[in-house]
């Protein structure tokens, strides 16, 4: 058990926050999140962490608003209980869709929710897989960023063993793609998606050979899975003997699940840094990794002090 360490958790993800103190054989820090019966939260310590280096473990999933602010409100109580350092460990870090002015009049969200975290005292950020990478400049402290990459390439690697082909669904995410591709050593396509004319529906084009091969369709997230879906159709009318989706962040929100189960998608293989417990139980193709170990190794490498680097690749 590390020093002086603690580990505190609100309620987005409190298995993912056990899974992680058994990874560093420590107990989860006694924390009451509540809420009053308006809906208002409220937070309390229940032991002392004067001088600890604290680690609070929250993903900013849905619901959404809710979870920042239990975040926020856990930092504040930890900070004024004089806990030596504060790092906050937001596996899915919400907002990051909105990291630019896309159209005019509208907020940088990515960037103010950075700012609220900035402004409750905490030390540093821990986070996985963020949306655009840019990000952790919208932040004056220390962001770790590590990726989900290498836990969900060891499980392709023993499950997809030979001709495997990565996709990146849409243009904006080829980079990622490449970056997968090139720690399977497998080939890379790509997904065109055009809309011909108003209210008509995207036309998809596979950019590159799926012929015979496994299509492994990488992304960051999958929302609504609208995209994921579809691209799924094109694979496999361009000839792909298999078609399986892998992210890090597993969002499914509205018809997701029942776009999944009804796609030609073999498998949708996701991480725990969002809840899965029940989607799993309405979706059988769901396959979900826990990112555990790699969050409990960098807490314990930021703790000690020593290089995290590896871990970023």
């Amino acid at each position: 058990m590390p020093a002086g360490i603690k580990l505190f958790t609100g309620n987005s993800n409190r298995t993912l926050a056990k899974e992680i103190a058994d990874v560093l054989n420590i107990p989860v820090g006694e924390a009451m999140v509540s809420t009053f019966s308006d809906g208002e939260i409220m937070v309390q310590v229940n032991e002392n962490v004067r001088g600890a280096d604290v680690f609070v473990v929250q993903s900013t999933c849905m619901p959404v608003n809710n979870n920042i602010m239990e975040l926020l409100l856990m930092i504040d109580a930890l900070r004024r209980a004089s806990a030596g350092r504060i790092t906050a460990v937001v596996p899915y870090y919400g907002y990051a869709r909105q990291d630019r002015k896309a159209q005019p009049r509208v907020p940088i969200s990515a960037r103010l929710v950075a700012d609220l975290l900035s402004a409750t005292g905490v030390n540093r950020v821990l986070t996985i897989d963020l949306h655009a990478g840019q990000i952790q400049g919208f932040f004056d402290i220390p962001v770790d960023h590590l990726y989900s990459a290498p836990v969900l390439a060891e499980y392709v690697r023993k499950q997809y063993l030979n001709g495997i082909v990565v996709v990146s669904p849409d243009a904006g995410g080829v980079e990622r793609a490449r970056a997968f591709a090139k720690r399977l050593n497998a080939s890379l396509a790509i997904i065109d998606k055009r809309r011909e004319k108003a209210n008509v529906s995207q036309v998809m084009h596979v950019i590159g050979d799926v012929k015979d091969k496994v299509a492994i369709l990488f992304d960051d997230m999958i929302d609504t899975a609208g995209t994921i879906t579809q691209a799924a159709s094109a694979i496999k009318a361009g000839g792909a003997n298999r078609v399986v989706a892998a992210c890090a962040h597993a969002v499914l929100s509205g018809p997701a699940l029942d776009r999944i189960n009804g796609s030609d998608l073999e498998e949708v293989i996701v991480t725990n840094t969002i809840p899965m417990d029940c989607k799993q139980e309405k979706c059988s193709k769901l396959t979900v990794l826990s990112v555990a170990p790699l969050l409990g190794e960098a807490i314990k490498r930021i703790h000690e002090e020593t290089s995290i680097s590896s871990l970023f690749i």
